[in-house]
């Protein structure tokens, strides 16, 4: 049953109280408090083909307060003050802004955000653990999402005065609407058939332009490379709601298969304790493919594989966990190596500018069994 923002506010609350009073009680007693963490380094991470992305094994750290953890102790704390505040009056911080909110806490301030992130990402896993995410904690990535257009109707409400505001994407001429940093409270309506989750901007344009959702029923989101929290959350929650499958549209190169499309599917080794949340487990790679570059005769508009390109190919078939669960991946990237080459979305354009349009995707989104898992 999906919840209403409410009682993920209460949840939220709860759990940071009931922290709170474990500690206090510790101290009562006169022992040492003491807060469990997930324990977040690569090595208690595994892909779980099941479930469909990355996650966190049952390791745990324990962060004891000691004479030389008390400044790291009282900055969770403090953090998690911060957070239950924030949540009670309906307000957020970015991640810069809980950075500088420590500058008023004395000898526990932050020096660099860096400490603040990195106990911020210690308390989103213990909240992870409960099914709620960084957002729900109300701490906002910097960054916001990507675009989206299509057959998709958002109702979002005003954050002044509460009133419903609804967003129909088919309706904002050549424009489109910016993801929120933070999607948990919009719903949807759509009749859409798919999401087309697409790699680059300049790709994104040439189909609004054109209204390719028109004519495919689809609705079409621009990553704008490795996707943001923000445009993973929204094409998960979307897909979730209305059981819509996700095509992903992407450049023919290892930085396009194991960065982008492996991120938005499978989420991060680094980000394993928020996977659950990010990913999107129904997410296929449309292309391009390496078969593409033969089936659709962009061999003499390609560029060679760089060093980096193959370092990153080799590197993602001896250590990539959801590579390597895959046959199907293997033999790509394999097929990728000995043929030298990448090749760009652009390329397609080759064949005239709207080619993308007229032939390569109707043809490609009539074998969807053909797709790369």
């Amino acid at each position: 049953m999906k919840e209403d923002g409410s009682e993920q506010d209460r949840r939220t609350i709860d759990l940071i109280e009931s922290i709170a009073s474990q500690v206090r009680a510790a101290i009562e007693s006169g022992a040492l408090p003491a807060i469990r963490t997930p324990t977040r380094s690569l090595e208690n991470v595994s892909y779980n083909k099941e479930v469909g992305y990355l996650e966190l094994g049952k390791k745990e750290q324990v962060r004891a307060l000691t004479v030389n953890t008390a400044r790291a102790f009282a900055q969770t704390l403090r953090l998690m003050a911060a957070s239950r505040a924030m949540v009670a009056s309906n307000d957020f911080a970015t991640k810069r802004e809980a950075y500088y909110i420590s500058k008023n806490w004395g000898d526990c301030r932050f020096d660099e955000q860096a400490e603040s992130d990195a106990i911020m990402d210690d308390i989103e896993a213990i909240a992870s653990l409960h099914g709620l995410s960084r957002e729900n904690l109300r701490f906002y990535p910097e960054s916001h999402g990507g675009s989206v257009a299509g057959r998709l109707v958002i109702v979002d409400k005003s954050a002044a005065t509460g009133e419903t505001i609804e967003i129909d994407c088919a309706r904002l001429g050549v424009g489109a609407y910016s993801i929120p940093r933070s999607a948990e409270h919009l719903a949807f309506r759509t009749d859409a058939r798919f999401i087309l989750a697409i790699e680059t901007g300049g790709m994104f344009q040439r189909l609004n332009n054109h209204r390719f959702w028109e004519r495919a029923q689809c609705i079409i989101v621009e990553m704008g490379g490795v996707p943001t929290r923000a445009t993973r959350r929204f094409i998960r929650l979307l897909s979730d709601r209305h059981e819509l499958p996700v095509y992903c549209f992407v450049d023919c190169d290892p930085y396009g298969f194991t960065n982008i499309y492996r991120t938005l599917k499978a989420g991060s080794g680094n980000a394993a304790h928020v996977n659950r949340f990010l990913c999107v487990p129904r997410a296929q790679f449309l292309g391009v493919t390496p078969q593409d570059i033969i089936d659709f005769g962009l061999e003499d508009a390609t560029h060679p594989l760089t060093p980096v390109d193959i370092k990153r190919a080799k590197d993602a078939l001896r250590n990539d966990p959801f590579i390597v669960a895959h046959p199907r991946w293997v033999a790509a990237i394999k097929q990728l190596l000995d043929m030298g080459v990448r090749a760009e979305q652009q390329a397609l354009a080759k064949w005239g500018l709207n080619y993308v349009i007229d032939e390569y995707l109707p043809r490609k989104l009539a074998e969807v069994s053909g797709f790369l898992p």
